[in-house]
């Protein structure tokens, strides 16, 4: 015979298959759907469409910064009582630093139920951040802001 098979070595290696026989799984959706993000990618693309929808209106957004954490600190400098958690917050510019507007992934995710309720409660807080920075009412930030 000339079709040799290589002789499989008893020495355990990563397994090809499961007990099952069925191959490895590779991921349940292709990278470009949105079921493919994460929940704090999702969360945070949220966020930027906010953050642009403003920006359109007001160009100095550009200077801010915008982050999203998943939880306020708990270090007592944040100025919040146990009764209520902040949904966001914001840092002042000092030191050459920009101001920073911060909004908290979990306590926003806990009060909705939806992506649309998220979307909405997320520009919410995003326009009485933004409004803190700018020294302005919400309703001036965004005329819409209050709406349902």
């Amino acid at each position: 015979m000339d079709n040799l098979v290589p002789h499989r070595s008893a020495a355990p290696g990563p397994r090809r298959r499961d007990r099952h026989g069925r191959g490895m799984r590779g991921p349940i959706a292709p990278p470009q759907v949105p079921l493919a993000a994460s929940r704090g990618e999702a969360f945070a693309d949220l966020v930027q469409d906010s953050v642009e929808r403003l920006e359109r209106r007001w160009p100095q957004l550009s200077d801010v910064d915008f982050l999203v954490l998943d939880v306020p600190r708990l270090d007592g400098t944040a100025g919040w009582s146990d009764e209520t958690v902040p949904l966001g917050g914001t840092v002042a510019a000092r030191d050459g630093r920009p101001a920073r507007v911060v909004v908290y992934r979990r306590p926003v995710e806990i009060r909705t139920k939806g992506r649309d309720e998220r979307a909405a409660l997320i520009h919410e807080v995003v326009v009485e951040q933004v409004a803190e920075v700018l020294g302005l009412t919400p309703e001036t930030v965004d005329p819409r802001y209050g709406e349902d």
